[in-house]
């Protein structure tokens, strides 16, 4: 039997763009992000704002190959960088101050590896 692969476009390419900067970088966190992105969608990563607010900091970056749900509370600002994103998650974190960002726009900005912080 056949593996399934993803068919998702947005999915495809964002893979395609953490395993390109996986190449040009050498760093290793980019490639375990999108090995985590192509799991089937059931066994994909899902975080929920109170985790992010537990294990970060104010000001820090966190990427989350997978979605960010909304159960909990955040009281510091972050920026949050994801596949995808629930309604009351992004009021929430945008409320505390802090960005929801896609995995495109994250990698257009440029942070190393070393400033992120990935949340699985």
């Amino acid at each position: 039997m056949a593996k399934a692969k993803p068919t998702n476009p947005e999915l495809i390419r964002a893979v395609k763009m953490l395993k390109k900067r996986s190449k040009e970088t050498g760093e290793r966190l980019w490639k375990y992000a999108a090995e985590k992105l192509m799991k089937p969608k059931r066994r994909r990563v899902e975080v929920n704002v109170s985790r992010i607010n537990r294990y970060t900091k104010e000001g820090e970056t966190v990427l989350v190959p997978g979605k960010v749900l909304g159960a909990g509370v955040i009281d510091h600002p972050v920026t949050v960088a994801a596949f995808g994103f629930s309604k009351k998650a992004v009021e929430k974190i945008e409320a505390a101050g802090g960005k929801c960002l896609s995995i495109e726009e994250f990698l257009r900005m440029g942070v190393p590896a070393s400033k992120v912080r990935v949340m699985c």
